[in-house]
């Protein structure tokens, strides 16, 4: 296999702990010995290993003469672990293949600058679209110290999301809400209002869905804008309140690298309106509320004037047995992608 093949599976690796590392980045690695023996590594929990760590301690700390695929810069600072770029150089390794630097200004090239330094030869650059892509939560957090936010909506064709009763239970098929939860896993904290709260009373759990490392769970933190009810399904929830940047910015101070806001409709339209959203997901069920009297996507008051209407690119578009998943994302984040948009994610899979 060359080296394209060996960073796709690296990327692999990768995707499978998103929402399993925060703050850490969700990192994959492989490790190609002399002997053509391949090792792959991902990054675990924090305080647990790194994925150039996980790969190594797989064959006793010695690589002589390897080469190893890693997603992200090896890490040339002592934290809760000790630096990978100090391990790879004690294991004999020969050959690095970096797909980003690391922005965090800890790393920030030195760990590059390390490994050359013991003569290790280092490329940089090989599997960077896809790397980007994957890590654009936290590459977003390490540059506004802020979660990536994802803002997630299910409607009818005619951009209604409940009836006038308020009856909204399965607008989408089964297809869509299973692809929610993969969304709930990747994300480290999942959002509602407390409207919503008290109209669904929703757990915000991840079901069905096991974590690829021993002794984890995919279980995001729960976050109610507002007053849960104590014995609401969503508790023990973070409540919180004030200006939607300072609640971001408090997030981002607790380690949420990717924060999905899963509504409701008044959620929505603030996070909308004060232009915070990152990626909005919209899954579009084939039905017709066909009135003006259903309850829409977001509430408030919208553009005023067709010049004022807010536009931004499609990234994804994906079919879920007889729904459909858009991934659009604002033309003034395109630099940073998504979490992998579904096509990334299912050339990942």
């Amino acid at each position: 296999m060359d080296d394209s093949t060996f960073m796709e599976q690296a990327l692999r690796g990768a995707a499978s702990v998103q929402g399993l590392t925060a703050p850490n980045p969700w990192v994959g690695c492989v490790l190609v010995l002399a002997d053509g023996t391949v090792v792959d590594g991902v990054t675990h929990p924090a305080g647990g290993p790194h994925a150039e760590a996980h790969a190594l301690a797989q064959v006793g700390g010695s690589a002589p003469g390897a080469t190893m695929y890693v997603t992200l810069e090896p890490c040339s600072h002592r934290g809760r672990t000790a630096p990978c770029a100090d391990a790879i150089v004690a294991a004999g390794v020969a050959r690095v293949v970096v797909a980003i630097v690391d922005p965090d200004p800890l790393v920030a090239g030195r760990g590059i600058e390390r490994l050359r330094e013991a003569d290790v030869d280092v490329e940089v650059g090989l599997g960077a679209a896809g790397a980007t892509a994957l890590l654009a939560p936290y590459l977003h957090h390490r540059s506004t110290g802020r979660p990536y936010v994802v803002l997630k909506m299910a409607a009818t064709l005619d951009g209604r999301t409940a009836a006038p009763d308020a009856t909204s239970r399965w607008i989408t098929g089964p297809a869509a809400r299973a692809d929610v939860q993969v969304l709930r896993a990747r994300s480290d904290a999942v959002m509602v209002g407390a409207g919503t709260v008290r109209a669904d009373d929703p757990e915000l759990t991840v079901r069905a869905l096991a974590a690829p490392l021993p002794g984890t769970t995919f279980e995001p933190l729960r976050v109610v804008l507002g007053s849960a009810p104590p014995t609401a399904r969503v508790q023990p929830a973070l409540e919180m309140g004030g200006p939607l940047p300072d609640v971001l910015d408090e997030l981002g101070r607790r380690g949420v690298l990717q924060l999905l806001v899963e509504g409701g409709a008044t959620v929505a339209g603030a996070f909308h309106r004060a232009g915070l959203v990152d990626r909005y997901v919209v899954y579009l069920a084939p039905a017709l509320f066909g009135g003006d009297d259903a309850r829409p996507l977001m509430s408030g008051a919208g553009a005023p004037t067709i010049d004022d209407v807010w536009r931004g690119r499609i990234d994804a578009v994906t079919h879920l047995d007889g729904d459909l998943r858009i991934d659009l994302v604002p033309i003034t984040a395109e630099v940073l992608c998504s979490t992998p948009s579904s096509r990334t994610e299912e050339a990942l899979t």
